[in-house]
């Protein structure tokens, strides 16, 4: 038994030893370069910023009037018509306010003009719309309200009207009315617009009438004047035209003609009509007491609508001329204030953009001048972004920037570099920072605030020497890398760089087309570490085959592949 524990032990203690043990290391004369050959290529560089999204500009919705002034003017908020996060336009209607005391101010000034208005289109006989341009050193005139001959003239130069009185009688004898009695037989047979025939004993001929007013109503007759004994009749209106004989209170017999032609007979009516006067006929009345400075027309004369009869000047007409015209003249300027404050209870945006924020409710009661909400563009944004001092010597003014937001992964927008800082800044960590600020043209989907990430344009170039950054490093200040030569044995080399990018890096001076850069070796190890006869200092690809990717080295520690 004490030989089988003693066995156990010395053959568990050696299995353990040779598991815990490395396996012995090739030695080899000197290190392994792992190398990539300088060639020539296309590259292009970049610098990654990041900050929040800021508006350029932004605007109030506000209620009219000044916010610091003492307006006593108060609204109700009625409603929005956008709501947060909306894209509107500048002057873009986004609320409406009431205001009570104004509109009933504007009805109650409405009423005062209409009626001013009226009373001096009633003296001077103007239509209401030319009212307003009167001339009161002209005084009232009495203009002719149709077109006619003038009867009845009653007023002299320089002879006082009173107001009131009956200046003259304008008639349109253009145009007669005879009025006659129908028996209800006869009014049976007759209608509205019916012709007829007037035959006249004054003198010879037929002239033409029509019926245009016929009173369905039957009325008594008057007996004692009655020859014919007809209890009830109606009365009818004949309109005929005047062809210059025809006078009032001339009776005239009213047929109906056989076949349409009075020559051919024609059958009366029972009763003669009588001329009544004239279709239109209008009495002109003084509007107040004054002078007939003028009388421009004479009895008889036939004058237009519109012509211009009687003059009547004064002080007294003047003063009342321009007390009403000045009365006017108050009422239409406090209307336009009126108008002025209607006109800005619709709210409008100030300018384009997205609204930002509500800050009131409809119904809510505000002053002048306060603010409802706020509206900020996002056409035109800032990203204020910092970068360390070797990013910084890569951007350049007005370079084009590609930017994309967090929330918007998909989207890209277009920018620029705007301003450059010079002056960098110590932020307490040991390390330098400069500000950029970039320009982003945006869309209404953005919103200030958004974390957003833009790849500064650095340049491009194409066919230029290439290295991987791997290789370079500096000693003093200089950037170097090591080249390996045909003996196997590195050297330093000094260059001078162009782009750089996550990658590789322009060379500008030191190298040339073929140079083999070395990119690590085993001189970088820890002496800990041993590679073995099948490693290599590369990595190796998920299948094993190292040689793929790492290279193949030869006896000197070439990388025979370039890589």
């Amino acid at each position: 038994m004490i030989l089988i524990v003693v066995a156990i032990v010395i053959g568990g203690g050696y299995y353990a030893i040779k598991q815990l043990m490395p396996e012995k290391a090739i030695e080899v004369a000197g290190p392994i370069y792992s190398t990539i050959d300088t060639i020539k290529g296309d590259i292009s560089a970049g610098v990654e910023v990041t900050g929040q999204l800021n508006p350029t500009q932004s605007g109030g919705i506000r209620a009219p009037g000044d916010m610091y002034g003492n307006s006593s003017e108060q609204y109700v908020i009625e409603k929005f018509l956008v709501g947060e996060g909306d894209e509107v336009t500048q002057g873009q209607v986004v609320a409406t306010l009431l205001a009570t005391d104004l509109s009933n101010k504007t009805v109650d000034l409405k009423e005062q003009i209409e009626s001013q208005k009226k009373q001096l289109s009633q003296l001077t006989g103007l239509p209401l719309d030319e009212v307003d341009y009167i001339n009161p050193s002209q005084g009232i005139q009495i203009i002719a309200p149709i077109s006619g001959r003038i009867t009845n003239l009653a007023v002299k130069e320089g002879g006082k009207l009173d107001q009131g009185i009956i200046v003259a009688n304008i008639v349109d004898n253009s145009k007669f009315k005879v009025t006659i009695k129908l028996t209800p037989v006869e009014f049976d047979k007759v209608k509205e617009g019916d012709k007829v025939v007037l035959n006249f004993s004054y003198f010879d001929g037929f002239y033409e009438g029509v019926f245009t007013e016929i009173n369905s109503s039957p009325m008594p007759n008057d007996k004692d004047s009655d020859k014919f004994g007809t209890n009830f009749v109606h009365t009818a209106v004949i309109e005929g035209d005047n062809p210059g004989l025809i006078q009032p209170e001339m009776e005239v017999r009213v047929g109906t003609s056989n076949g349409g032609d009075p020559l051919l007979g024609t059958t009366y009516f029972m009763y003669q009509g009588k001329v009544e006067g004239f279709v239109e006929e209008e009495k002109v009345i003084a509007p107040v007491g004054a002078v007939a400075s003028k009388v421009h027309v004479k009895s008889m004369q036939e004058i237009n609508k519109g012509d211009v009869l009687v003059t009547m000047a004064g002080n007294d007409v003047r003063d009342m001329i321009l007390e009403k015209t000045e009365k006017i003249r108050e009422l239409n300027n406090e209307m336009r204030d009126i108008y002025s404050k209607l006109d800005q209870l619709e709210i409008r945006s100030p300018m384009d953009g997205i609204v930002a924020g509500i800050w009131r409710q409809p119904g809510e009661t505000i002053r002048g001048g306060e603010w409802l909400g706020d509206v900020y563009t996002t056409s035109d944004m800032r990203i204020y972004a910092e970068v360390d001092d070797i990013d910084i010597l890569q951007i350049k003014q007005d370079a084009p920037v590609s930017v994309t937001v967090d929330a918007l992964p998909t989207e890209k927008f277009d920018g620029k570099v705007t301003r450059i800082y010079t002056l960098g800044k110590d932020r307490n960590s040991g390390l330098t920072r400069f500000q950029v600020e970039v320009e982003v043209i945006g869309g209404p989907q953005l919103r200030p605030g958004m974390q957003a990430r833009a790849k500064v344009d650095a340049g491009s170039a194409q066919g230029v020497l290439l290295i991987p950054l791997e290789a370079i490093f500096e000693e003093d200040g200089i950037t170097k890398v090591e080249i390996l030569g045909e003996d196997g044995i590195p050297k330093i080399a000094t260059v001078k760089l162009g782009l750089m990018n996550d990658r590789l890096a322009e060379v500008i001076e030191g190298l040339k087309e073929g140079d083999k850069v070395v990119t690590g070796s085993t001189a970088d190890l820890l002496p800990s570490q041993h590679i073995k006869s099948n490693d290599s200092i590369l990595p190796s690809t998920e299948n094993g085959d190292n040689n793929e990717n790492s290279g193949n080295i030869d006896n000197n520690g070439a990388d025979t592949n370039g890589n």
